[in-house]
């Protein structure tokens, strides 16, 4: 039992000296800003549509809770069991969105979740960070060997076909420009990324065209009061009126009308409740997240490592900043979930699996000791 607990406990110093610890307290913070803004802006979605006042808290809080343990959890994995867990997450996560074009059952035209165990589950939140470990291995192998290959593309492209199936552009968009970021960084010329851009533009160009609600929030977006903009006009007037201060916790009034205030449109319910002084801190603390993720992927030990987990970070980010962008109305509307913060289990997981991937592949090496030198054995004297 001693010899258990010494060995424990050496596992957990060695992790707490190698791990990125600015980088893992601006998570913790952006989790304890989580369970705030969980209490902020569900209860009042919850009694609109008759459920118990904490129904959606209470859920979330239970979902960012195990988010943190997943996260720890993934940290002290070294690198070859990250990949062997992005492996397995990535075949399950297809898996499940094959699944899910079956016997998915379907949310305002959008066949994307799972019911398992009285949740649902999103399978294609759980592929991102499986997919972009896996692409950094393939880019990473074809630059050490000056080759090229369509391995990374052809996976590209099933994964985007089996999204727009969905469909679930937004996704889409987001794991295309994620792929096109590791091809850059893993030094590929600047040519190699003209055909996925051709591709995620006719992506763009066929839902526009074919798909009802990607067509009214465009137009909504580019002209007021033609197609779908009423959140994004609620959302607006909430930040307008949180001011520089804010109207005070619980105090925000434009939360009644968001239907997604809970979802999407959060950071509106945080800027009025907080004003201009807390929602230009949660900016910052994102980017201060991301600028850390990347500057400590810079310093790791292959090049896989900093491939992988410069796009799991710049994925993370990314996803943010279209958030934010969506609230400030600055793009189009898409229904996509602010890290740590927007309701939601799959999103809320899957953020999770990814910065614990980025915190484990950005450990600092422990340096060997120095082995004793040999001692020659003593010869005993017979008198």
């Amino acid at each position: 039992m001693r010899v258990f607990w010494q060995t424990r406990l050496r596992l957990l110093a060695d992790w707490w000296w190698t791990i990125d610890r600015p980088l893992f307290l601006g998570v913790l913070a952006l989790a304890g800003l989580g369970y705030v803004m969980t209490f902020a802006a569900s209860p009042l979605m919850a009694a609109k549509i008759g459920l118990p006042l904490y129904h959606f808290a209470a859920r979330q809080v239970v979902f960012l809770t195990a988010a943190l343990f997943l996260c720890l959890a993934v940290s002290f994995l070294s690198p070859r069991r990250v990949v062997q867990l992005a492996l397995a997450v990535f075949v399950c996560s297809l898996l499940g969105m094959m699944l899910v074009l079956l016997i998915g059952h379907e949310v305002r035209g959008a066949r994307r979740w799972l019911s398992l165990f009285g949740f649902s589950v999103q399978p294609s939140e759980f592929l991102k960070p499986g997919f972009m470990i896996l692409t950094a291995l393939l880019f990473a192998n074809l630059a050490a060997r000056r080759r090229t290959s369509l391995v990374p593309l052809v996976l590209l492209g099933f994964c985007a076909l089996l999204l727009v199936a969905q469909p679930d552009i937004g996704q889409t968009i987001l794991l295309t420009l994620g792929w096109l970021a590791l091809l850059f960084l893993s030094g590929s010329p600047l040519w190699t990324l003209a055909l996925p851009s051709l591709g995620l533009a006719g992506i763009l160009i066929f839902a526009y065209r074919t798909m009802p609600h990607v067509t009214a929030r465009i137009d909504g977006f580019l002209q007021t009061g033609l197609g779908d903009s009423y959140q994004t006009e609620q959302a607006l007037a909430a930040i307008a009126n949180g001011g520089a201060f804010g109207t005070g916790p619980g105090d925000g009034y434009y939360k009644a009308f968001l239907p997604d205030a809970h979802t999407d449109y959060v950071f509106a319910v945080l800027a009025e409740e907080g004003g201009l002084l807390i929602g230009g801190a949660v900016m910052a603390l994102f980017g201060a997240i991301v600028l850390r993720a990347l500057a400590r992927a810079h310093r790791a030990r292959a090049h896989w490592m900093q491939l992988g987990a410069a796009g799991i970070a710049g994925l993370f980010g990314l996803q943010a900043g279209i958030n934010l962008a969506v609230n400030l109305n600055l793009i189009p509307p898409k229904g996509m979930s602010l890290p740590f913060l927007s309701y939601g289990g799959s999103s809320l997981m899957a953020q999770a699996l990814g910065l614990g991937m980025v915190l484990a592949l950005t450990r600092r090496e422990i340096p060997a000791l120095p082995r004793p030198p040999a001692v020659a054995p003593r010869r005993e004297v017979l008198e």
